[in-house]
């Protein structure tokens, strides 16, 4: 019994709720299932049920779950949002549609290098720090627009937007609105923010990507 389907239907509905409390249109949000840590059979089920968009947090597992998928679903998108290693910007660049998680020079000179040697451009968001959480990834607020300037020159990178993780345990639109005067300020049109817990709020601050999971595809197995 696909349980997976009607899970993405509330969601979608939820979106569109959302949507018209904030007075914007549900096309401008797309939803990112992330299906991290579920076996390919799930994305399967999400594909069946017109899901295009997927979200996964290590390059490996992505790598081995997605291109046999992709011939049967050419409109496919694969975001990568987890930490990205330096020695795995080939293989992201090879899976990835877009990567979510650049956050620092070392990384912006190894995606230019991969996408010269692999002659495939994926759409690029840099993580921002939001909360200035030490124990998190992501370029410190007051540092975007200096890191932008590198990616742009020095790289010559084409930067479509931004992401965050809100701090846990704190009301987190504050951090949305913080991250969307920050695009507006760059003038950064694509907002990743907002996942099972809270996207409604991020839609309200302005998200045109919404990462859901848990509620999508239920709660992650983890190896023994």
């Amino acid at each position: 019994m696909n349980v997976i389907a009607p899970a993405l239907q509330r969601i979608q509905d939820r979106i569109a709720t959302a949507c018209a409390n904030a007075g914007r249109s549900p096309g401008g949000v797309t939803l990112v299932a992330v299906s991290k840590t579920h076996p390919a059979d799930s994305v399967a089920e999400a594909l069946a049920a017109g899901q295009l968009c997927f979200g996964e947090n290590r390059v490996q597992e992505a790598a081995g779950k997605f291109p046999p998928l992709r011939p049967a679903h050419p409109a496919l998108r694969l975001h990568l949002i987890g930490a990205l290693q330096t020695n795995k910007a080939r293989d992201a660049v090879r899976v990835a549609d877009v990567i979510e998680s650049l956050d620092r020079p070392r990384l912006a000179a190894a995606l230019a290098e991969a996408m010269a040697r692999e002659a495939r451009r994926p759409a690029l968001l840099i993580q921002v720090n939001i909360g200035r959480e030490p124990q998190k990834a992501g370029i410190d607020p007051d540092a975007t627009e200096d890191f932008l300037a590198e990616c742009r020159e020095a790289h010559r990178l084409r930067i479509d937007g931004l992401m965050c993780i809100p701090p846990a345990g704190e009301p987190p639109r504050p951090h949305f609105a913080a991250l969307a005067s920050l695009a507006g300020r760059l003038r950064l049109e694509t907002l990743s923010m907002g996942m099972s817990g809270d996207f409604e709020d991020a839609i309200a601050e302005g998200a045109t990507h919404v990462r859901v999971g848990s509620a999508i595809f239920g709660s992650r197995p983890y190896p023994a």
